[in-house]
Order: C-alpha cells, then structure tokens, then sequence
C-alpha cells in the first residue's frame, strides 16, 4: 500500500524528537549500567546486608526497582498532566543527575545499603519520566510520525539496555580501576541526558486544573478503573504487560539455559541478550516500515503469532538437539529474527496514545506501567513456582508459546479488531497493491460520512485499512448477515440496511443507527448506489444520504475506488491469475464537502471527478500494467 511515509532517519535529526530520543536512551542506559554494576558487584564479592547473602540480594535488587512503580506511578501520571511536560522531563533528569552522584558515592564508599536507596531512587526517577516520555510524543509528533517516534523509542530503549548492561559487564572486570570508569560514565551519560533536555520544545500542560492527589493505593486503584472504561486501551495494556511478563521470563532464565543446556560461558548470556535487544529493536523499526506511518493494529497478531513461533522453536530445539552444537544455531537465529516483539509493541503503544485523551493520556499511560510492573513482579514469582516444581527450561519455553497463543486467542476474541484490521491489512499488501491519496482528508475527530462508489465485496475492506479511525459501514442485510461474514464484521459494528420494498423495518432501523452512531461522534461509511456495479461503470446515487444529512448535517468526504472491477471479488472477475491476485487499486479521497444543500446527484458528481483520469493517467491508459485488473 502506497501512502506518505515518515523516515526514522530524518526524524532522528529533528529537533523536535532527538531531544527526548537522546534523554531516554541515556536513562535507561544509566539504569541498567547501574543495575548491572550493582548485581556484579554484588555476586563476585559476596556482599551480604541485613543477614542476606548475594543470591538473595541479587534478587532483591530487580524488587527494588521496580517497587516505585507501584507506589509512583499514579503521582506520576497525574504530574504529567497537570503540569507542561517538557518542564518535567528536565526536573526528573536533573535529578538523575543528583541520585548518580549519590550513586557513584556507594560505590565508591562499597556502601551495599546505599547502594539499594540509590536503586529504589532509580526506580523512582524511571517511574516519573515513563508518562512524560510517551505522553508528550503525540504532542511533539504529529499523527503520521508517531509510530515512527514509538518504533525509536523502542529500539533506542533495546539498544541502551544492551549497552548499559555490556558497559557494566566490562568495567567491573577491570578491577578497581574499572569503577572509576563506571562513576565518570554515569555521571557524563546523566549530564548528557539532562542537556538534551534543554532543547525540547515546550508544550501547555493538559490539564492544568487537575487535583493531584498525593495518596498511593487509592489513585493507582482509580488509575486501573479509568483505563478499564475504553476496552481497546485496556487490552492493549493488557497486550503490552504480558509482553513484558513473557520477556522477564525469558531473560531471567537466559543465563540458566546457557549454563545448564547450552553449557556456556558469560560470554555467551551477553551474546544472546546482544541478539536479542538487536532483534526487538530491528522488529520496531520494522513494524514502522510495514504500517506505512500510521497505527496498524493488524501488525499485532503477526507479532503474537512470531513470538509463539520462537518460544516453540527455542523449547523444541532444546529439547530435541542431541548436544548444545544443535541447539545453539537454532536459538541464536531465532534470538536474532525475533522482531516479533517489537511489531506487537509499537501498535499497542502508539493506540494508547492515539485513542486516548489528551487531558489523562500521561494517566493511562501510567496505569499501562503499573499493569506492566504487576505482570513482571507475576512473572518472576510464576518462574520461581514453577523451578520449584522441577519444570526443565525446555518444557518452560513450549508451556509459555502455548500460554501465549492462548492468551493472544482470548483478547482476539475479545476485541476482534485486531484480526479484522489484519484481514484489511493482508487485502491491501497481499491481494491488491493499494495506493491511497488524500488520506488527510478523513476527519482525525469527530463525525462525518464517508462516501464511495462500490466496485467489489470488499470495498468496505479497502477503504477500512486506508484510515486510522474505526468505521461503521452501511451494507446490505443479506451481505452483512451472511454466516461466512456475519462474524468478521461484529467487531466493524456493520450497520445492516435493506430497501423499503424488502424491508422496512430495517430500512428505519438502519437510519437510526447511523443517526446514533453520527450523533456520538462516529465515522459512517456508505455505498449510495445500493448495488456492485455490473460493468465497472458508477449508478445513480440514491438519495437516502439526503436523509441522513437532513437529520445529521455532518461533513461528507468523497472517495472513489478504482482499479478493483474484475478483481476476485467484483461481478466479473478476470479468469486471469495475476489480474486476481496484486492488481493495482486506487483509492482517492477528496476533501470533505459541507452538508448544506449537498444533493445525491451533486455528490455522485463530485465522486466521479475524483475518478476521472488526469491527462497523465489518460496517456498510460494506452499502454496498460500487465496484470492490472479491469
């Protein structure tokens, strides 16, 4: 599908976006460079504190830092949107500045106490800037770049994670003096961070009025209730936490696999982190690339399908490679091509941004860390219930890809958007080679008709993955009620409608359906011709759209499908197999026309002039694409 794209590599080098890029990546380089320091320091000197060993400190330490999540991240989300978030982000990365310093102090004085407070001040700070940093994207990026700006953050986030954890590994072997690199490192990555800070473009606060509450349990509680409202922002939570739940578990029992099954070296956890982090990073890129700008839910399944397939590969090759020289290909291919992981996060990221509210996104968005920080705390216990049982890191792998096609089964049948959008997206890039122009026209909020000429059994389909905003379709009762389709469309809210000579009832039924769906801010797509052209030609619009403006006066925006008649799915296919499958389709979208006084024929009209042919169109129809149907 042929649409306006945004490049990563141009948005890196825009002020708007490098600031907060560069303040993210040195934050989580800084937070694992740290905690992996911390975890060393403590296993190869055998530190112990409050009568606990280094085994259980070590475990200890992932507590620590993810306990102010629990605690912070309802404060937090409230902050974000009472006060303009850029002059948060400065604030929180100064102070990292200042719990660095304290940072290098503890290691310096090998302070194991202090050392934990810094840890848990961390976490505090990670906790603060999680609803800023993704809250303030929509409001720096514009619609088209924000999966762009999120497949970064993902992959800058994957990338310092793997540095900072590298960074850590390497220092401390150095001995004594290593850790004088380890403080002179945290403290420039903090000050560099900081600076970047200062040229982020300042934004008005959300909601300026709001009332922050500084209680814990009953905001996070209420935080939870708010975000449970809108179903799709709440399984996307959900999504995003099970992935984080899912990653946990895989990283805690990398070293484990490597030492018992693989019989590997240090050497070796860091090479496949190294594949990991590369790979999830690439899958965020990647899922910006395949969604053309713009959300595509339909990435999601792909992406929850890829991780299935990995953990199953992983735990068969485990399980069946007679020495680890047969296992180990295996994974670290799999580790490698696993951008499974960033193709479901970025959608699920990006749909909370977009289909929240501006005035309590930070607050969403920090009600999706506390979740997140829930399902990693559940993982970790899961994990440890299930050693205890004797479980073998094989067996542990195929149980989490089952679990996690169930898992990714049950919100697919709780919100079917996800598949259908998947259907749409496959009909786009798989079925036909789609190009849209003018997508800008279809209004981002608020209601409006969208109108079209109809060609094939899946206009609706074409015309749904070409715009962001969900659709209530306007189709036949026969078609729509048809046991092969009836539960594909439940999800798309298809509103059936039939002639007054056929029906009567439904005809009255649909109307107040569109009027209801128009009156709550809802984009309504008709066919006015009320049947598939039969010879590629368009009919006389009827005038039921008069009725619908004369209760509704909302904008119209004119489409027209071209290129789809004798496709599979019109009244005369082509016995042709390449005109059946990759044809060139065409959708034009003209700007939006005012309702007042539009007329079925004016409107007709105004379709056919977005169909007709430029001059340029006009010459290459002389000398037709090979394949191209109709």
């Amino acid at each position: 599908m042929t649409m306006s794209r945004t490049s990563t590599g141009r948005l890196l080098g825009d002020r708007r976006f490098w600031p907060l890029f560069v303040a993210q990546f040195f934050g989580a380089f800084n937070d694992n460079f740290f905690k992996s320091t911390l975890v060393l320091l403590l296993t190869f000197r055998e530190a112990t504190f409050a009568g606990l060993g280094a085994r259980e400190l070590v475990a200890l330490a992932g507590g620590v830092f993810i306990l102010p999540y629990f605690l912070f991240s309802a404060f937090a989300g409230q902050l974000a949107d009472k006060y303009p978030k850029a002059t948060l982000i400065r604030w929180v990365k100064l102070a990292e500045v200042g719990v660095l310093l304290l940072g290098s102090l503890s290691f310096a004085l090998g302070s194991t106490g202090l050392s934990f407070a810094v840890l848990f001040l961390l976490g505090t700070q990670a906790a603060l800037f999680g609803p800023l940093k993704y809250g303030v994207l929509p409001e720096l990026l514009s619609s088209t770049e924000l999966v762009a700006g999120n497949a970064l953050v993902e992959l800058g986030t994957f990338l310092a994670i793997l540095c900072g954890t590298l960074a850590g590994g390497l220092l401390v072997s150095l001995g004594p003096a290593g850790m004088h690199w380890v403080s002179g490192l945290l403290l420039t990555c903090s000050l560099l961070g900081w600076a970047a800070t200062l040229r982020l473009r300042a934004a008005p606060a959300a909601e300026p009025s709001l009332v922050v509450e500084r209680r814990i349990l009953r905001p996070t509680a209420r935080l939870i209730g708010r975000a449970r409202r809108e179903r799709a922002l709440w399984q996307s939570i959900l999504g995003i936490s099970w992935f984080w739940l899912l990653g946990s578990v895989v990283l805690s029992v990398l070293p484990s696999l490597v030492k018992g099954e693989l019989h590997g070296s240090e050497g070796i956890v860091t090479y496949f982190l190294a594949l990991f982090s590369i790979g999830v990073g690439a899958g965020s890129v990647l899922a910006e690339k395949l969604s053309y700008s713009r959300l595509e839910l339909g990435l999601v399944p792909l992406g929850s399908l890829g991780i299935t397939l990995f953990l199953a590969d992983a735990g068969a090759a485990l399980a069946l490679a007679p020495s680890a020289a047969g296992a180990a290909p295996a994974l670290a291919l799999g580790a490698f091509v696993d951008s499974s992981l960033g193709l479901f996060t970025v959608p699920l990221y990006t749909l909370l941004q977009e289909r929240s509210e501006e005035k309590t996104r930070a607050r969403i968005i920090a009600a999706n860390n506390v979740l997140n920080a829930v399902f990693m705390v559940a993982g970790a216990l899961l994990l440890t219930g299930l050693f205890a049982l004797g479980l073998s890191i094989p067996a542990l792998l195929v149980g989490c890809a089952a679990l996690n096609l169930a898992v990714a089964l049950y919100i697919y049948t709780v919100l079917p958007e996800f598949l259908l959008r998947l259907l749409c997206y496959g009909l786009a890039h798989l079925l036909y080679r789609l190009r849209v122009a003018g997508a800008e026209h279809v209004p981002a909020k608020g209601a409006a008709v969208l109108v079209a000429n109809h060609v094939t059994f899946v206009d609706w389909m074409v015309i749904a993955c070409a715009t962001q905003r969900p659709i209530r379709f306007v189709m036949d009762n026969a078609y729509a009620n048809a046991w092969l389709v009836r539960r594909v469309l439940a999800d798309a809210k298809v509103i059936p409608i039939a002639s007054a000579k056929v029906n009567p009832e439904v005809l009255e039924a649909a109307f107040g359906s569109i009027s209801g769906a128009l009156g709550a801010g809802e984009l309504v797509c008709i066919f006015p011709e009320g049947r598939l052209s039969s010879d590629g030609q368009m009919a006389a619009f009827r005038r039921g759209i008069e009725r619908i403006l004369a209760s509704d006066p909302v904008p119209v925006v004119p489409m027209h499908l071209s290129g789809l008649f004798g496709s599979h799915f019109s009244r005369a296919p082509s016995r042709r197999l390449w005109g059946r499958l990759w044809g060139r389709v065409e959708l034009k979208i003209g700007s939006p026309l005012a309702p007042e006084g539009l007329t079925a024929q004016a409107l007709e009209e105004h379709v056919q002039q977005l169909g007709a042919p430029t001059s340029t169109q006009a010459v290459a129809a002389s000398d037709p694409v090979p394949g191209t149907p109709g």
